[in-house]
């Protein structure tokens, strides 16, 4: 499953590139550009787990820190808000959670990489996202993408650029600087229509952004 997701997006990933960079397409090719990402999109991806956690008091180099990075995979539906999942919240309003930061999703692609370069095993949820994905990655994902998961609609808002508290997670702030240097950032979405978000619900594009993509905002803000 995942080797063809990843060829889908390659290939929709090759089709934009040259569509918007050498060609610079009519209207036509770009209609044809959004039916394509449509199909593809709603051909591959879904959520493999929803991952809620309430803050929690840690111990981190002998001081208290309020984190709510514990992320746990939940069975059945959930509720989404406009501030986020039901069960789930953040510590630090100033730089976590909000409209823009309601709900966010990581691809589980990346979990193959980060085992390999951690050589230990991880669960859903372990890099603090709410939503595991599948055929969603940040290379093809741009900022206004809108999303139906479920009977929620969310929309794309900008990635995700790790603090101090995934390392805490980890157990090692070296990870936060892996994380950054990895480029595999995920990305936040805001709710447009609350819902009810399950594992296994798929994950149809209904409109495309006209921002760049996660990747490029990552690289431009890094």
């Amino acid at each position: 499953m995942l080797n063809a997701c990843q060829v889908a997006l390659d290939i929709m990933h090759e089709f934009r590139c040259r569509c918007t960079c050498e060609y610079k397409p009519s209207q036509f090719i770009a209609r044809t550009w959004n039916h394509f990402v449509l199909w593809v999109v709603q051909l591959v991806a879904s959520v493999l787990s929803v991952n809620v956690a309430l803050p929690r008091t840690v111990t981190w180099n002998e001081r208290e820190v309020v984190t709510g990075i514990f992320k746990r995979p939940v069975l059945g539906r959930v509720t989404v808000r406009e501030l986020g999942l039901e069960g789930d919240g953040q510590a630090d309003l100033t730089v976590h959670g909000g409209v823009g930061k309601a709900v966010y999703a990581y691809p589980s692609e990346h979990y193959d990489y980060w085992q390999h370069e951690l050589k230990r095993d991880l669960t859903w949820g372990m890099c603090g996202e709410n939503l595991t994905t599948v055929g969603l990655l940040e290379d093809s994902v741009r900022i206004g993408d809108q999303f139906r998961i479920g009977s929620a609609e969310l929309m794309v808002t900008q990635p995700r650029f790790p603090c101090y508290k995934l390392g805490i997670k980890f157990g090692s702030m070296e990870m936060v600087q892996r994380f950054q240097k990895s480029r595999k950032s995920g990305f936040y979405m805001a709710v447009l229509q609350e819902g009810e978000i399950a594992a296994g619900d798929p994950i149809t594009l209904t409109s495309t952004g006209n921002g760049c993509t996660i990747s490029e905002a990552f690289q431009s803000e890094k």
